[in-house]
């Protein structure tokens, strides 16, 4: 991957997390850090993208624990 592609993909999983100021209370990183990695004035450290993909990991299955109790509470629910 090459470095413009993973600023990229970084600033993708930034915006999947619901912006500048969630990743930044997701991945314990000023704001203003964050932006300078995604506008590559610092680069992206092994570390930084490991935290991230860990992060994405616990979105993800907080995620499927909503579907789920949202998707028990309908199956419950009369149809109309």
């Amino acid at each position: 991957m090459s470095l413009q592609d993973q600023q990229d993909h970084f600033a993708h999983c930034i915006q999947v997390f619901g912006g500048i100021a969630a990743s930044s209370r997701r991945l314990g990183i000023d704001e203003r850090a964050l932006r300078r990695f995604i506008n590559g004035e610092r680069p992206l450290s092994a570390s930084l993208l490991e935290d991230t993909a860990a992060a994405l990991r616990t979105v993800i299955a907080e995620a499927t624990a909503a579907e789920a109790r949202l998707s028990a509470a309908l199956a419950a629910a009369p149809r109309d």
